[in-house]
């Protein structure tokens, strides 16, 4: 009999509704009857595509001597942590200060008033590996909570004053200045591997903020030992099994230091991060592996992760199909040749580094571990005949994949990985001049206007594309400042002023929700939201950038166009709060410092006059967006909107001279002279670099 998670919408939550488990959603039922019952609370945090989430759901979850004993203990309560983020930031906060680390899922036990005292990840059914079984953790728990109540309350009250001192702010009198940026290159520096690119050993994650980051840095501080060191890493990723060599996109880490063995869900955040990151890449070095990489995986979201009708972007596909992680994915020779044939299998095995006896269980990951030139040697043909030749492969095997059991897609929309997919699209389709790109981003963005904000303009976390249920979660921090610094490159590929200015009201509505002018913090959470045991502040870039650090980059960049004072000031007292952290522990902080770079630096203002289709225009145009720029904002207006546009002051005084599409270069708060021609922009440009 199905329990009361049936009624909800998260594909997660629903994937637990026929459990024999007594589920209830976060709220105040649940909370009300665990203060009548008198018992304590399981709080069972996860995600959709989260592998260890679905083996203890098969091992306990759906055992019914086990489930009778949480319904008999424990008040149970699921929470899918991509709809709920504060919930889980709260809650991981506590696991990690009580356990020394955390992970999905999450298990923790908490008091009726919704305070933990005890709590780890995946629970095994029996006894294995050192670790306990769950119901022998569940008995003892209960036990505890019913002889020794005074002292859970005192765990209880020293995990929250804990998790509540995590949150203040840190407030640095030193300046932001380059000097941190310096220092924090020095302090990353010893963790990477030159070998096979990333930091550390294993597991390795993409990290796509550090690298964005570092990419930065070598721009504006011709720092090349930096670029080179995320040049050598990108491209170990896309030659590695994290990287999906069929159907592109990027699977969500390597269990291996050499990027070979992914951990096989995909997910939208990483997809979005990545395919900018590679974009960025392309147009520092011009290497053309970077730009086939954006495309591939471009295509790969268009293809598989949106909902064409409506032009939103699912969540996530999971790691496994037909209960084995990766089988979707994996490939056995046999396999290979019954497809493509003995001539063109022979080809791929060798350039994918397929054998008889596989690189995972049997099986292989397809990867590119050998230089093209290598491969070439052994096949005795040319670069563009292996080119033409895997590119055949690639698209007979992805139609073969199409007959196999796919994973399952979390079909939630969520507002802010969305934003960082519309980002995506919107500056690829400006570098490339690929219109289909930018009419992606901007469909995106319609549907998150008319889906996701509700009537009274309050911006809503996530909803379902196809469904006509209203969204009825409120967006937190994270979801206001991707959107609105979205919303600014969306502007940067369409001119189309709308865009900025629904950036400049989040920003607005953001410091309204989330600022907390006495503390000098952003909070994740809103004014307006459930009051949990703390106000949640998390303040590392973890997969994502955290809300806070989002948050001044979007102002600050919104800022540079509008000339809003306010969004500048409170985007640089936010960085502030993190001044110190972000140059000591540069790998958790690599979005704040990426805001605080964005900030440190004199950014060039970029202000075109003329007509859209003047072929004069898009010359201007195409060297203001010519390479990777990341102190640089471009603006255009048109002759017959500046009477419009004049309310900014971006466009304030602009013309064109000589009835000719016009530039402007401003910088420091001074501004070059106009100039109509090309190589003048470029001189204009290269002077300030």
């Amino acid at each position: 009999m199905p329990n009361r998670l049936t009624q909800e919408t998260s594909p997660y939550l629903l994937q637990h509704k026929d459990n024999p488990v007594d589920w209830y959603p976060w709220g105040e039922e649940a909370l009300s009857k665990a203060k009548e019952l008198d018992r304590p609370i399981f709080l069972s945090i996860g995600y959709s595509a989260c592998h260890w989430c679905h083996v203890m759901e098969r091992e306990s979850f759906e055992n019914g001597e086990i489930a009778s004993l949480m319904n008999d203990l424990f008040v149970n309560i699921k929470v899918d942590r991509e709809e709920r983020p504060d919930i889980d930031s709260i809650y991981m906060s506590a696991v990690q200060s009580m356990t020394g680390h955390g992970g999905w899922p999450m298990s923790v036990f908490l008091s009726p008033d919704g305070k933990p005292f005890y709590g780890g990840t995946y629970f095994p059914n029996e006894d294995r590996g050192g670790m306990p079984s769950f119901p022998r953790v569940l008995t003892a728990i209960a036990e505890a909570y019913r002889e020794r109540r005074d002292e859970i309350t005192h765990t209880s009250t020293r995990i929250v004053n804990a998790i509540s001192a995590q949150s203040s702010a840190r407030m640095s009198v030193e300046p932001i200045a380059q000097t941190m940026f310096h220092s924090a290159y020095r302090h990353l520096a010893p963790e990477f591997d030159w070998q096979h690119g990333g930091t550390g050993l294993q597991p390795k994650f993409p990290q796509p903020m550090m690298y964005e980051f570092l990419l930065a840095h070598a721009e504006l501080q011709g720092n090349e030992p930096a670029q080179e060191f995320v040049e050598l890493t990108l491209t170990k990723i896309a030659r590695g099994g994290i990287y999906d060599q069929v159907g592109g996109g990027f699977h969500r880490y390597s269990v291996d230091s050499v990027w070979l063995v992914p951990h096989f869900e995909k997910m939208l955040y990483d997809n979005g991060q990545l395919a900018t990151l590679y974009l960025h890449a392309w147009q520092r070095t011009g290497n053309p592996f970077f730009s086939k990489i954006v495309e591939e995986t471009l295509n790969y979201l268009d293809r598989e992760m949106r909902h064409r009708p409506s032009g939103a972007f699912y969540s996530a596909t999971d790691a496994d199909s037909e209960g084995e992680e990766g089988k979707f994915f994996v490939w056995q020779t046999r396999e290979m040749e019954e497809v493509l044939g003995p001539d063109l299998a022979r080809v791929a095995m060798v350039y994918w580094d397929a054998t008889r006896t596989g690189n995972f269980e049997g099986q292989n990951i397809l990867n590119m571990h050998r230089p093209d030139e290598s491969v070439t040697n052994e096949l005795g043909i040319s670069v563009d005949e292996l080119t033409s030749k895997i590119g055949e492969a690639k698209r007979l095997l992805y139609a073969a994949r199409l007959r196999r059991v796919p994973p399952m897609t979390d079909d939630k929309v969520i507002t802010s990985w969305n934003a960082l997919v519309m980002r995506a699209f919107a500056e690829a389709g400006a570098a490339f001049n690929r219109e289909d790109w930018v009419a992606i981003a901007v469909q995106n963005a319609e549907f998150i206007l008319d889906r996701l904000v509700r009537d009274d303009g309050r911006l809503m976390r996530n909803c379902k594309a196809d469904s006509g249920v209203p969204a009825s979660i409120p967006g937190f921090l994270e979801d206001y400042a991707y959107l609105a610094d979205s919303l600014t490159h969306l502007y940067e590929a369409t001119f189309d002023l709308r865009w900025l200015e629904w950036a400049e009201e989040l920003c607005d509505a953001m410091i309204e929700l989330f600022w907390n002018s006495a503390d000098g913090v952003f909070y994740d959470t809103g004014s307006d939201q459930e009051a949990l045991i703390v106000r949640p502040r998390d303040t590392f870039d973890n997969a994502q950038p955290c809300g806070g650090s989002a948050a001044s980059l979007a102002l600050l960049r919104c800022a540079e166009f509008t000339g809003n004072v306010d969004l500048e000031r409170i985007g640089a007292a936010n960085l502030r709060s993190m001044r110190d952290l972000m140059e000591r522990a540069p790998s958790a902080f690599s979005w704040w410092l990426q805001a605080a770079q964005f900030y440190a630096s004199a950014i060039n203002q970029v202000v075109i006059v003329g007509a859209r289709d003047d072929p004069a225009t898009e010359a201007l145009l195409g060297e203001a967006r010519n390479g990777f720029n990341p102190d640089r904002i471009v603006a255009l207006v048109t002759p017959g909107d500046l009477d419009h546009e004049t309310s900014l002051p971006l466009f304030q005084g602009r013309r064109m001279i000589d009835g000719l599409p016009t530039a402007y270069v401003c910088r420091n708060y001074a501004c070059e002279l106009p100039v109509n021609d090309v190589k003048s922009l470029q001189t204009q440009l290269n002077q300030n670099n």
